[in-house]
């Protein structure tokens, strides 16, 4: 499924490449991710990690656009200590990277500067934890989450910020609490 889904994006962002019209310009971006966890199992707080990945605008008309995005994009959370037995066998601190696919909805207020929202959908590629002490993964295959967000636009550069809220529970552990992701996400792109 991995595969199948990556090799899709792949062939579509070859498309967007080659068949590239005025209204479509593309580019790579990278930066910081601060992620928290809502959860007892893990410290309060946002943990520092990275994102790096490409980017196409699709202008829809002046005003209105699409920015389908495929990024590799890792999530970092730190082990509380007051936590259930069943993930004791989790290290302190826990590493996700995931492919993160936003298609997000462009309004471009001004020439200048352009508000995003849209959903994002996360496959969980590797991590650095594999089971819990009952033998179950501890964190899904997949995550969504709403993405709100805001760039600013010079001539090939992009400057944005945005909030994820994750909407669903990313603790595959049967019976537990739930686990639920917020990022804020800060970068800059540069538009080929």
């Amino acid at each position: 499924m991995r595969k199948l889904l990556l090799s899709t994006v792949t062939l579509l962002l070859i498309g967007f490449a080659a068949n590239a019209q005025p209204g479509i310009r593309l580019g790579i971006k990278a930066g910081a991710n601060f992620n928290e966890l809502n959860s007892n199992t893990f410290n309060s707080g946002f943990d520092f990690a990275y994102h790096i990945g490409g980017f196409a605008e699709i202008d829809l008309n002046r005003k209105i656009g699409i920015q389908p995005e495929v990024l590799w994009s890792q999530s970092s959370y730190t082990r509380g200590s007051n936590i259930n037995a069943i993930y004791q066998t989790l290290p302190s601190d826990v590493k996700l990277d995931y492919l993160a696919i936003p298609v997000l909805l462009r309004y471009s207020v001004t020439n200048m500067f352009t508000f995003t929202v849209g959903p994002q959908f996360g496959i969980l590629m590797n991590s650095n934890e594999n089971l819990l002490q009952n033998g179950t993964a501890a964190f899904t295959k997949g995550d969504l989450a709403l993405v709100l967000g805001g760039q600013i636009n010079l001539k090939m550069l992009r400057i944005y910020g945005r909030y994820n809220a994750g909407l669903q529970d990313i603790n595959d552990a049967p019976n537990q609490e739930k686990w639920t992701s917020k990022q804020i996400q800060l970068g800059i792109g540069l538009r080929l």
